[in-house]
């Protein structure tokens, strides 16, 4: 019966996809399409899928961050996507804590809120008080676990037919896609394991002035209930009050998300992968809140250190380098033409390096190289599927504050400074690439003399990028190579795609 339903309600959407590329389905012109006939598509995609409920919520933020999978305006819609749904009453919470603790949550806890605090797809939240602290109970949705599974399946067979059909490059990734979520979000719904990656993670940052991270109440540890520290604060994009005030400055927030992230992925190699603004929160005293540990990626040391790689081809503007990390990043579709690929890297290089623009060039160039992404011959493997959410959360985040953000810009000072625990979390038994004291003092004087030649431009920007390009190591040299010269990427002529 629920596959039926999937079916009914998703494949007029598979139909009109098939038909912007064969008219007559299996044959004809591709139908024509506006850039209108597009968004109020994606807008009818997004409602459809919420209605459908929770698996389908969660399934949708993982494919907003498939570029390669999805045409720009989609992927851009199924970011409005949340978790809040409406709350289960609070009776059936009732029946979840005396199954899993054995008694009642009056009898558990010195005051239980009847009120929850937050409704996600999965799971409730409720405020509490337990051994005289206050904390915050989080309990699994009643016969979520079956949909999940149901819905995986009917996905999973749905998906399976298509490709029979037409087995092209985006059906395969969204099966893998599918099989991946299938995965993460079977664990997501053991709480035993959010409790065990909350702790880790909180270890991870112990001491850290910056960072906040509930602590787990071990003893009150469940499959399908758990409790936690509260924390209190407020969104991180609902902050503009506490901004105007002077609480919080906003470059300090972003600053630190980044750092957050940076220490999580390339340092600890465990992070959280479920970034959106309703799981980080701040703390009235600028402290990063850091909420929901059911999606939790452990990245393997050799990919750590070709995402490394990458970061430091993108500081220095070099795109040959950084063609070379996304073929040994997998992100390459097999017998795509090199220079295919490094035009790409350039293309991304010369937008992603732009200052001074408004938010509305950078939204417009941003969906430029999405469609880029989505047309070339480039394939998002499932591991990274969650370093490109992160990605578009703090791009998100540093340009709700800031209309002339530039991530990397921003990047490149957090990135140097990281130089040292990275380096010596990638390379924890062997030599380290050393960095070269002429090379750096070669660049401050460099900087100089462009900072005297254009004195127009950015002072601090001309002295940060002149280092940069001649501090860093090339890929080679993070990859356990000898240092070679860094050398700079140059911009090319961008094609123009259209949904």
């Amino acid at each position: 019966m629920r596959l039926a339903i999937i079916v009914y309600r998703l494949l007029p959407f598979a139909l009109a996809f098939r038909r912007d590329f064969r008219r007559w389905i299996f044959f004809g012109e591709p139908a024509k399409r506006t850039s209108a006939d597009h968004a109020r598509r994606a807008e009818r995609l997004v409602t459809t899928l919420a209605e459908l409920g929770p698996t389908f919520v969660k399934m949708a933020q993982v494919f907003a961050g498939r570029s390669d999978l999805l045409a720009p305006v989609y992927a851009k819609a199924l970011l409005t996507l949340t978790d809040q749904v409406p709350s289960v009453p609070v009776e059936q919470v009732e029946k979840i804590i005396i199954a899993e603790y054995g008694a009642p949550a009056d009898e558990l806890f010195e005051r239980f809120d009847r009120v929850p605090l937050a409704a996600a797809s999965l799971g409730q939240v409720h405020r509490a008080r337990y051994d005289g602290e206050e904390v915050v109970v989080k309990v699994l949705r009643p016969g979520v676990e079956k949909l999940v599974a149901e819905d995986v399946r009917a996905s999973k067979r749905i998906v399976a037919a298509v490709e029979r059909w037409w087995p092209n490059q985006h059906v395969i990734g969204t099966r893998v896609v599918i099989d991946e979520f299938a995965i993460r979000v079977a664990e997501e719904m053991d709480f035993r394991m959010e409790a065990a990656h909350a702790a880790s993670i909180g270890a991870n940052f112990a001491g850290s002035p910056r960072i906040w991270i509930p602590r787990v109440v071990t003893p009150m540890v469940r499959q399908r209930a758990l409790v936690l520290e509260y924390c209190a604060g407020q969104r991180i994009d609902r902050l503009d009050t506490w901004i105007a005030e002077g609480r919080i400055k906003p470059a300090q927030l972003v600053r630190d998300v980044m750092e957050l992230y940076a220490r999580m992925m390339l340092v600890h190699g465990l992070f959280h992968a479920d970034p959106h603004p309703g799981n980080m929160h701040v703390a009235p005293d600028g402290r990063i809140i850091l909420l929901d540990f059911g999606m939790v990626v452990r990245v393997p040391l050799t990919l750590r250190r070709e995402l490394v790689a990458a970061i430091f081809a993108a500081i220095r503007k070099d795109p040959d380098a950084l063609a070379e990390s996304f073929h040994m990043l997998g992100l390459v579709a097999t017998g795509a033409d090199p220079l295919v690929i490094r035009r790409l890297a350039a293309t991304l290089l010369s937008v992603a390096n732009l200052r001074t623009t408004t938010r509305e060039r950078v939204e417009l160039l941003a969906n430029e190289v999405l469609a880029e992404l989505y047309d070339w011959p480039i394939v998002l493997p499932s591991q990274l599927v969650y370093f490109a959410r992160t990605a578009s959360l703090i791009e998100g985040l540093g340009t709700h504050y800031d209309s002339h953000f530039n991530a990397l810009s921003f990047a490149t000072p957090i990135a140097l400074s990281l130089r040292g625990p990275i380096l010596e979390s990638l390379y924890p038994d062997g030599p380290k690439p050393q960095m070269d004291t002429a090379r750096v003092v070669g660049a401050a004087i460099g900087a100089v003399a462009r900072i005297v030649r254009q004195a127009s431009r950015d002072v601090y920007g001309a002295v940060r990028d002149a280092i940069a390009e001649a501090a860093l190591p090339s890929s080679d040299a993070l990859r356990g190579e000898p240092l070679l010269p860094a050398t700079n990427g140059s911009t090319v002529q961008k094609r123009t795609t259209v949904d």
